[in-house]
């Protein structure tokens, strides 16, 4: 521990960092004092107390209210994530009271067969382990990673997230190749893929579609495939993107076909009732990856098991030409 850390220990308090936390929401001190139940002289007071520490100014005040600066918005950020830590251990002690050898946090898609599949064999091999999943979109999921809220996320690498260049704050731990997929019912009689004919993207463009909306990683992918065959995309007859939608959809028309995740594909066809057109050519879609916070801290057991879990289950669920790419956990 350096000087300048070991005098933010000495001098910080845990409220100061929950004033970081509640003026940069509340934007001005008057909020901020109505919701800490202190006077706005104490919150003045408190705030000098935490420039004072870090040696450098991290509000900005003026008629409009307090805003944080660059400096402000990153010592907020620490700030959240140490109350956040704080938390996660008040409920981690609690569950452990109760029974639980270990807490796990998991963020990830709601439709994935890896994950489930991961976290089956993570208790059988610590039965004791308690798990939350939280579901989202990986954007939003790895920013609650960052903020210490989560243990990992199990997400798709999406334009998205390597547009917000977070990707050096963060270890990836497996990752697993993706590709798009067709799906028909097992009903599905005298269409495409009842021959024995290898299809091609062009020989669908007449079949009756359900899609997921345009503004998906899938949807582009399935315009991109045919119009790299020399064919026009065919409109959707349904649109839909919930897991259970699709489902439910797939197996009560026999006519429909859909284009899915390969993630999707493997827990559909798992389900029952569905199964997958071998079409060429192969269109990769963004890997998968199993992310943890790049932050040098030993890591609990219980997540390094999460882990090979999460290898295991990929090589098990072994999808043709998916394969797991592991790399070292800290």
């Amino acid at each position: 521990m350096d000087a300048t850390t070991g005098r933010l220990v000495r001098k910080l308090r845990l409220r100061h960092l929950e004033l970081l936390a509640v003026l940069a929401e509340a934007e001005t001190m008057r909020s901020a004092s109505a919701q800490l139940h202190l006077s706005q002289p104490a919150i003045s007071k408190m705030l000098g107390e935490i420039e004072a520490c870090f040696g450098a100014r991290l509000f900005e005040r003026n008629h409009q209210g307090v805003h944080p600066n660059a400096l402000g918005a990153a010592a907020v950020f620490h700030a959240r994530s140490v109350l956040n830590q704080l938390a996660r251990a008040t409920e981690d002690v609690g569950a452990m009271q109760q029974g639980a050898h270990a807490v796990l946090r998991v963020g990830a898609p709601s439709v994935t067969a890896t994950v489930p599949a991961a976290i089956a064999r993570l208790r059988e091999r610590m039965p004791g382990a308690a798990v939350q999943i939280r579901e989202g979109r990986v954007h939003e999921l790895i920013q609650r990673l960052l903020a210490g809220e989560l243990d990992c996320v199990y997400g798709a690498v999406t334009p998205e997230l390597i547009a917000a260049d977070i990707t050096p704050l963060l270890e990836p731990v497996a990752m697993l190749q993706d590709e798009l997929c067709v799906l028909a019912s097992t009903s599905h009689k005298g269409g495409p893929g009842s021959g024995r004919r290898r299809l091609r993207w062009s020989d669908l463009g007449a079949s009756p579609w359900l899609l997921p909306p345009k503004d998906t990683l899938v949807r582009q992918a399935f315009v991109t495939a045919f119009l790299n065959d020399g064919a026009t995309p065919p409109v959707p007859v349904i649109e839909a993107i919930s897991s259970v939608t699709i489902g439910a959809l797939m197996r009560q028309d026999p006519s429909l076909l859909c284009a899915v995740r390969l993630e999707h594909a493997m827990d559909e066809i798992a389900r029952g009732g569905v199964r997958r057109l071998e079409i060429a050519p192969k269109v990769p879609l963004p890997s998968f990856g199993l992310f943890l916070r790049r932050d040098g801290m030993e890591r609990p057991q219980v997540l390094l098991a999460f882990a090979d879990a999460v290898k295991a289950a990929a090589t098990r669920l072994g999808a043709p030409r998916r394969r797991a790419l592991a790399a070292p956990v800290a």
